[in-house]
Parts: C-alpha cells; sequence; structure tokens
C-alpha cells in the first residue's frame, strides 16, 4: 500500500480523500492556496503545504508546485480528487515521470477520453453504443457541415472537442442558425479549452442522464458498479443523483454493463471511471466518459457497499480489485443533493463565514461536507459546499429520509440552494421518476439563469 500521499485538492472531496487514507494507514499531506489554510483537512492532515495565493491557476492548477510540495515531504503519489487537474493527461504524465505513483488511469486513457471526438470513436469499436454523428472534428467547408446536419437530422448539437462541464455547447434548431452557431462555438471553446475543434451530433429532445461507475485494476478485471441517474440539471450541471436508476431493467444493467467493461479492456483503463450516457425511448447513447472520482460517487457507494475511493487507492498501488463482478449487488436506494454556496434568486456564488450550521442524522443519512462553524467559503473556487445523502431499503423510503434531514439541516450566513432540494423532493413528478434532463428548467425557468 502506498505510505503517504498528496491531496491535490480542496474541500468536501480532499476531506473525503484524507478520511479514506486514515482507514487505509496512509499518511496525508494537504496541499492549499492561501486562501484555504482554514480547510478541515488541513488541519487534519499529517503535513500541508502551501501551494501558492488564491487564484487555481496559481495554486490548484500549478503542477510545479504540486510535484514540489510531494518531493519535500517524500510523498509516494498524488491524488488528484475531482476537477482541477483531475483529468489532465500532462499532469498524470509529468507525476508519472517525476517519480511518483497517479492515483487515476494512465495518461493515455485520459487523453483519449478527454477528446470527446476520439473517445466517440473509440466506443463505437468497443461496441458502446453512441449518439448519431460522425466521430470527426467539423471541416471549415459550409456546404459539407450543412449536409452533415441535414443528414443527422435537425435539432443538433454543436459541442466542444475538448470540452467537458456543459461549457461549449449549443443546440440549433433549423438550417439559418447553422454557420454563424458554429463559429460561435469555436470560438467559445478556444477560449474554454484553447481548443477550438468541435463536432456535431443529434440532439436528443427529452433524454434522461444516466451514467455506469466502472473500477479498473490495470491486470485486465474490471467490474461495474451499477448505474445513476443524474438527470437533474441547471445548464448541464447536475443538481439532484441516485442509484439505482428508476426504470432501468436488470437486463439492460447487465447490457449495458458488459459494454462499459469491455470497453474499458480495451482502452488499458485503470482505477475509477464513469461512462455517461443519454437515454432515450429504451436506448444509451455514449456521451463522454469521466476519468475521474465523481462528484455523485456516494450513491453508489450506499448502494453497493463498495468503497469507491479505497479501491483507487489500492489499484493505484498495483493490487488487483478484491472483488469481481460477482460480488456486486445494489442494496436498496440513494439520493444525493448538492449543497452549494449560491443566491437562491440569482443562483450567483454567495462567498462568507458561515455563523451557524447543523447536519442531519439518523438511519442511512451521509453528508460529505467540510464546513464548520466560523468557516469562511472564499470566492474563488466552486460554489459546491457539501454533498447530503439518504439512503434506504428502496426509492420511496430514501426520498422520506432526505425530506427529513433536509428539514433539519440548516446553514446560515451564507445564501444556499437547500430550498430548490427541498421543492424538488416534495415534488411528486419527481416522486414518480425517470424525467428528462429539461424538467428542472422547466419546472424553474427561473432556475436557467
Amino acid at each position: 500500500m502506498l505510505d503517504k500521499i498528496v491531496i491535490a485538492n480542496r474541500g468536501e472531496i480532499a476531506l473525503r480523500i484524507l478520511r479514506a487514507c486514515r482507514e487505509l494507514g496512509i499518511k496525508t499531506v494537504a496541499v492549499y492556496s492561501q486562501a484555504d489554510i482554514d480547510l478541515m483537512h488541513v488541519k487534519l492532515a499529517d503535513e500541508s503545504v502551501c501551494i501558492g495565493p488564491p487564484e487555481p491557476a496559481k495554486s490548484y492548477l500549478n503542477i510545479p508546485a504540486i510535484l514540489s510540495a510531494a518531493e519535500v515531504t517524500d510523498a509516494m503519489a498524488i491524488h488528484p480528487g475531482y476537477g482541477f487537474l483531475s483529468e489532465s493527461a500532462d499532469f498524470a504524465e509529468q507525476v508519472e515521470s517525476s517519480g511518483f505513483v497517479f492515483i487515476g488511469p494512465p495518461a493515455a486513457a485520459i487523453r483519449l477520453m478527454g477528446d470527446k471526438v476520439s473517445a466517440k470513436k473509440a466506443m463505437r469499436k468497443a461496441g458502446v453504443p453512441c449518439v448519431p454523428g460522425p466521430d470527426k472534428v467539423l471541416g471549415d467547408n459550409a456546404d459539407k457541415n450543412l449536409a452533415l446536419a441535414r443528414e443527422i437530422g435537425y435539432p443538433v448539437i454543436l459541442k466542444a472537442a475538448a470540452g467537458g462541464g456543459g461549457r461549449g455547447m449549443r443546440v440549433i434548431h433549423a438550417e439559418g442558425a447553422l454557420m454563424n452557431a458554429i463559429q460561435l462555438v469555436r470560438t467559445e471553446a478556444k477560449a474554454a479549452f484553447g481548443d477550438s475543434g468541435i463536432y456535431m451530433e443529434k440532439f436528443l429532445e427529452k433524454p434522461r442522464h444516466i451514467e455506469f461507475q466502472v473500477l479498473a485494476d490495470g491486470h485486465g478485471n474490471v467490474i461495474h458498479l451499477g448505474e445513476r441517474d443524474c438527470s437533474m440539471q441547471r445548464k448541464h450541471q447536475k443538481v439532484v443523483e441516485e442509484a439505482p436508476a428508476p426504470g432501468i431493467t436488470e437486463e439492460q444493467r447487465r447490457d449495458m454493463g458488459v459494454k462499459v467493461c469491455e470497453a474499458c479492456r480495451q482502452i488499458g483503463y485503470r482505477g475509477a471511471g464513469t461512462f455517461e450516457f443519454l437515454y432515450d425511448e429504451g436506448c444509451f447513447y455514449f456521451i463522454e466518459m469521466n476519468t475521474r472520482v465523481q462528484v455523485e460517487h456516494p450513491v453508489t457507494e450506499m448502494v453497493t457497499g463498495v468503497d469507491i475511493v479505497h479501491q483507487q487507492m489500492r489499484v493505484a498501488a498495483g493490487e488487483k480489485l478484491g472483488i469481481s463482478q460477482g460480488d456486486i449487488g445494489l442494496n436498496g436506494h440513494a439520493i444525493e443533493c448538492r449543497i452549494n454556496a449560491e443566491n437562491p434568486k440569482n443562483f450567483h456564488p454567495s462567498p462568507g463565514a458561515i455563523e451557524r450550521s447543523h447536519f442531519p442524522g439518523g438511519p442511512g443519512i451521509r453528508v460529505d461536507s467540510h464546513l464548520y462553524d466560523g468557516y469562511r467559503v472564499p470566492p474563488f473556487y466552486d460554489s459546491l459546499i457539501g454533498k447530503l445523502i439518504a439512503h434506504g431499503p428502496d426509492r420511496n423510503s430514501a426520498m422520506k429520509r432526505m425530506q427529513n434531514a433536509l428539514d433539519e439541516m440548516f446553514i446560515t450566513g451564507i445564501d444556499t440552494n437547500l430550498a430548490l432540494h427541498r421543492q424538488i423532493i416534495d415534488d411528486s413528478a419527481f416522486a414518480a421518476g425517470g424525467l428528462d434532463i429539461h424538467y428542472l428548467e422547466r419546472k424553474h425557468p427561473h432556475y436557467n439563469l
């Protein structure tokens, strides 16, 4: 097992990783920006190193500073968490070439799946169904692009080849808007990702968002941990997630599980990963793979009993998976609400000091958060401040437990989206299950600001 790791992240995921390390007897090094000296995991880590000023580019995205922290503390490995450098193939390469273990997949797999065009091509080759559209970047020939859109059929969607997180995307419903949209999305893609490559595919108007969690050990052993439904979204950002996905049959789960595991073998994958799909009229369509631990991994942990972060570190240490597909069963149902520090009217981030807070408890309740009374939420980073997870023997009981937990929970001193989560969990349509990715924005039009 790895004896000491650098946690190259912040907030709730950094604390989650630290807790897993303590359980495994691994020493920890917290790296932090000048704005984050009061983070809970920094207080609890065996060692801590300041890596720069508050701006992410000068701290959490500063590869030389993170590698230097690993060197001066004699760390053995680096865990990137999610966001920041977690899906940077260049970072993974530099970590390995500097003599450290990268707790994640090989750089080649990150690079392959990070480019949405090459990812679709690899998935088609592996037999994973994809959204209709060519596996190549759009060229500059206007006539060919117009003809392609007609062949696919409107509406179509343009996406940044190097994109993610819902950025660099635009839906086109009519031919007259296509050429201008191509130029706009290219500009957005260049600004957001440093790559102006874009591609076109069919826009599915009312799909669900369903994803499959996988684990691979680098020795040819791959398993899946079932699926999650992440259809409650705002501007392509997930708000509520649950596992298993309502309405997905055991036969569908088994069929897609076989496909994603085989895809992992073909691309030489190692570690934890997530295959994301649009699900429409009983069919799955691959959209991307996240080559890291997901924000919503706790719902899968709750229904399978598998600690995904433990498995990441064991696999990175060279161990074989200690569990097989036959060991995996789905026990009950779990729902996760992402708690954000944001204004409930305009959804702008709401930094500031936590005056008072209370986190709920009781059977089946889990809270992943780095908050404590007096902690000051800085203005420099993502607004996610915690995750509330409820597990029950079935979906209805999980929802009841979530309702109770949301009623108990309060945070004062800053604005949060707790009220929105109460509305979602109380919504009869959500209770019925199977909603599409645009439901939240239809139900709460102001939430699309």
